[in-house]
């Protein structure tokens, strides 16, 4: 669930798109959702159909890909190719185009980005997957929606290594139950000098 998404100036994007609290948290301290999952997904399907429309590939690191499988869901991607970053053999979905990485993001953003042919590039999560993407100038968009509700503690958004730019608001969506969509776009993020030396699943 996120803000209005879209492609700027037709041109492909990576987009993170993504639901947080108000104090900047995708997940618990034990990766559980139940905190987002109560407010339930009717009022935000319309955007998702209209984010998926133009997503043609994926990319999520290894605890948010078993946290999908565990689920025991259908698998909702189709045969979009999905990249899992993971350093260890995980179980694979049958009929899905699951292609598991590891190694730098930078190769894996140019694989994706192939394979999306001229769509784009969606980072489910989570957030140190998006961050790597982000440390290394590579992520486009943020399409976040807060969701009004307050953890204290958690899985951070977007645990970057360097402070931001200010980042460039493009829309904002006011959703029912005190949720809002903010979709920004990312500039400034790298710091040659010091890039990223770890990848994180």
């Amino acid at each position: 669930m996120s803000a209005v998404a879209g492609t700027l100036c037709g041109m492909a994007t990576v987009q993170y798109y993504v639901a947080s609290t108000i104090d900047g948290f995708i997940a618990d301290d034990n990766d559980n959702l139940d905190w987002l999952l109560q407010f339930g997904f009717e009022n935000f399907q319309d955007d998702y159909n209209r984010f998926m429309a133009d997503v043609g590939a994926i990319v999520m690191g290894s605890t948010t890909y078993e946290w999908i499988i565990a689920e025991g869901e259908p698998w909702a991607y189709g045969t979009t190719p999905a990249w899992v970053l993971t350093s260890r053999g995980l179980p694979e979905v049958t009929g899905a185009d699951i292609r598991f990485f590891q190694g730098d993001v930078t190769e894996l953003h140019r694989q994706a980005l192939a394979a999306a042919e001229g769509k784009n590039v969606w980072v489910v999560g989570g957030g140190n997957v998006a961050a790597q993407f982000a440390d290394r100038g590579l992520l486009d968009e943020l399409l976040l929606t807060v969701m009004p509700i307050i953890l204290g503690s958690g899985k951070s958004l977007l645990p970057i290594g360097t402070v931001t730019e200010p980042l460039t608001l493009v829309s904002s969506t006011p959703y029912p139950l005190g949720a809002i969509g903010l979709h920004y776009r990312l500039t400034g993020l790298v710091d040659e000098a010091t890039p990223p030396d770890t990848l994180t699943p």
